[in-house]
């Protein structure tokens, strides 16, 4: 490689010009010292007899401080991620980013043209149809009516809904609305995106679609923030990471720290950043890079049929590693098993140093028939202790292009033949 670089050494460098383009760019969100608090009735009051015979009855409340003192910069261009337990407050700061709700103290500022994606079904009008909540929706994100009438076309294309333009979105399903929200998103081009997980509820090959767009819109400088569990969707697209906890702010900066708090916090114990939990899941490997080349040595995005192909990662080791090991497996886009390999890692004397860069290389069979598919797997360490850590990698995804048909997800050379042993008389 030019430069005698390794192609470790050389992700990590492009990584690292990364983070220090985006630190030099303008802040587009600025947020400061922002706290939330809801005051919440001890019991609901539903019915008019209620009001009517206890008109003067007060109803306890408590106080649910959701926020407290939460403060960080996104630069222009940065993916942003935001990851917390269930009720941490992380989808409440989102909905403040996008002024649905005030908050009581601090400031939020935000540069650009802004597209929430945070709640199935919120911004739309049940009532109304898909034709015309296309309309009002691109005029909330900033655009001309007749901008948004021009963009409906490729907004149902997207959503996949074309045939469903005039139904009323109270006759939609889940997924449907989730189609369609995203789809008014992404159409409306906006320099900011909030981006809640509700993108779950839709199925594997449109979230396969929106993790493009993700992709797309990085590589065009567009600038997102985004609230999952998905961890492995944080080190994969995250630039960097807030971690939420009971409404604090626990920590800021790398996503895979991001990461690996975020596991100490659901699976037990939470110790200082830097340091190895006592824990079996763990973020033992930052990735540098992930890639796979065709079977004359280029680096591809998608492969030809019939093809033999390479997989190859690069990643680190973010502590000392004890028996490390991977399993990788291949995927189609519902999820379907279709083959996986494993490899331990060769060392020395039984372990790989803090710092040290693990290069995986892969020659494989390509059977595989024309689809999408994912490559994802597990990388598994033992602690001092004897226990056994696993971390859920999520790598990439491809396309297998070709003219060989065949049904399922593989196509086999098979040597078949049909006889007849007898005339079937008696």
């Amino acid at each position: 490689m030019a430069d005698g670089l390794s192609v470790g050494q050389a992700s990590a460098a492009a990584a690292s010009r990364r983070a220090q383009r985006l630190a030099q760019a303008p802040v587009v969100i600025e947020v400061r010292d922002v706290s939330k608090t809801f005051v919440i009735p001890d019991r609901r009051v539903d019915t008019l007899k209620e009001r009517l015979v206890h008109p003067l009855t007060r109803i306890a409340t408590r106080e649910l401080q959701a926020l407290r003192s939460i403060s960080f910069d996104v630069h222009q261009g940065e993916f942003f991620g935001i990851v917390g337990r269930n009720g941490s407050g992380k989808s409440t700061l989102l909905k403040i980013l996008a002024s649905i709700y005030s908050a009581d103290r601090g400031a939020v500022k935000i540069a650009g043209r802004l597209a929430p994606f945070i709640e199935l079904g919120i911004g739309f009008n049940p009532e109304l149809t898909a034709r015309e909540n296309v309309a009002l929706n691109g005029v909330m994100m900033g655009l001309s009516r007749r901008e948004a009438a021009r963009r409906l076309g490729a907004v149902l294309e997207f959503a996949e809904l074309e045939d469903f333009v005039d139904l009323k979105l109270k006759n939609y399903s889940s997924g449907m609305m989730v189609r369609l929200a995203f789809s008014v998103m992404v159409q409306a081009n906006p320099d900011v995106m909030l981006v809640d997980e509700v993108l779950a509820v839709g199925d594997a090959a449109f979230a396969q679609k929106c993790t493009d767009v993700f992709h797309q819109r990085r590589r065009d400088g567009r600038t997102l923030v985004l609230v999952t569990h998905d961890m492995a969707t944080v080190q994969a697209i995250c630039d960097r990471a807030t971690v939420i906890h009971d409404g604090e702010q626990r920590y800021t900066g790398e996503p895979e720290e991001a990461a690996a708090i975020y596991y100490r916090l659901n699976f037990g114990g939470e110790t200082a950043p830097g340091t190895r939990p006592r824990t079996g899941v763990d973020v033992s490997l930052k990735v540098l890079d992930v890639w796979l080349e065709d079977d004359h040595g280029a680096r591809v995005e998608n492969i030809e049929q019939e093809r033999m192909f390479t997989f190859n990662l690069v990643a680190e080791a973010r502590y000392e590693l004890l028996e490390p090991a991977f399993s990788f497996h291949c995927t189609t886009l519902e999820g379907d098993w279709v083959f996986s390999f494993d490899t331990a890692v060769e060392t020395n004397a039984g372990a790989v140093g803090r710092g040290a860069q693990i290069r995986v290389s892969a020659r494989l069979e390509n059977p595989l028939a024309v689809g999408r598919y994912l490559m994802s797997g597990w990388f598994s360490t033992v602690s001092g202790e004897g226990e056994t850590s696993i971390q859920v990698l999520d790598l990439l995804r491809f396309f297998v292009y070709g003219t060989k048909a065949g049904a399922g997800s593989v196509v086999l050379e098979t040597e078949v033949e049909a006889l007849v042993e007898s005339d079937g008389g008696i």
